[in-house]
């Protein structure tokens, strides 16, 4: 019969070697889960433009996202002043790789807001019409929810959108994302009045009255919806130091 002793050594190296097991998967799986998680980055902010793109979106391999990326995007980083920040300055914000497709911003909403960074995607369609796609996020029913925002030209008229979600109700609030034809009221309308004042989106219970600055809202989710529009019409604000200098050339 084993002592109790014997159990407890027998135990404790058992311990150890599932230990250094599961430190030497993570460690090996890594850069492969890493690779995984850059390659779905940027496949969502692609996701804001993929009517602008040749073929099915949703087959695009992880090598046609790389090189989407790195042939028709001009990344750029952007303080909450409107100034542009370097590869070094990103850098020393914490973010290694230097790119707006490095930031973390569920990391950046945690900060005070004047100190945040953000990202913007500037895409280029094949013939030269350019797209500008900024980042918004917020907070659903349950927990956060976000979105890229594509712009056209004007950077009034929304191009498209693409929504995700941390933990919404499947069938309700969940319906951001998995919603195509609802995203799809996003397109074509404008965050600016006709005398240059900043509106934004509003998504409206019960349906909207207004084809130009509003979209119908969710049935049964109106938190998330009214979440929809608040990040919009706060994360859009963040980037008008931005829009305002393309249009003053």
């Amino acid at each position: 019969m084993h002592s109790t002793r014997q159990t407890i050594i027998f135990v404790l190296i058992m311990t150890s070697i599932v230990a250094l097991v599961l430190s030497l998967m993570s460690t090996g799986l890594k850069p492969i889960h890493d690779k995984n998680e850059a390659v779905y980055n940027k496949k969502a902010v692609l996701a804001a433009v993929k009517d602008q793109l040749k073929g099915d979106f949703d087959a695009l391999s992880d090598d046609q996202v790389d090189g989407i990326f790195n042939e028709q995007i001009e990344q750029k980083v952007m303080n909450m002043k409107g100034d542009f920040l370097s590869e070094e300055d990103v850098r020393a914000a914490g973010y290694k790789g230097g790119k707006a497709e490095h930031l973390d911003m569920a990391k950046e909403k945690k900060k005070d807001e004047q100190d945040r960074i953000l990202p913007i995607y500037v895409f280029t369609k094949d013939g030269g019409e350019k797209f500008y796609i900024f980042n918004v996020r917020g907070m659903g029913l349950w927990d956060e929810i976000w979105g890229n925002i594509a712009f056209e030209s004007d950077l009034n008229t929304i191009a498209g959108v693409a929504f995700d979600h941390k933990g919404e109700t499947p069938g309700l609030g969940a319906e951001i994302k998995d919603n195509k034809d609802w995203a799809g009221q996003f397109i074509g309308r404008k965050i600016y009045g006709e005398d240059g004042t900043f509106k934004s989106v509003g998504v409206i219970k019960g349906g909207a009255k207004n084809p130009m600055y509003e979209v119908d809202g969710i049935s049964g989710a109106t938190i998330t919806a009214d979440g929809v529009a608040e990040m919009m019409k706060r994360g859009l604000k963040y980037y008008e130091p931005f829009i305002n200098s393309v249009k003053k050339g």
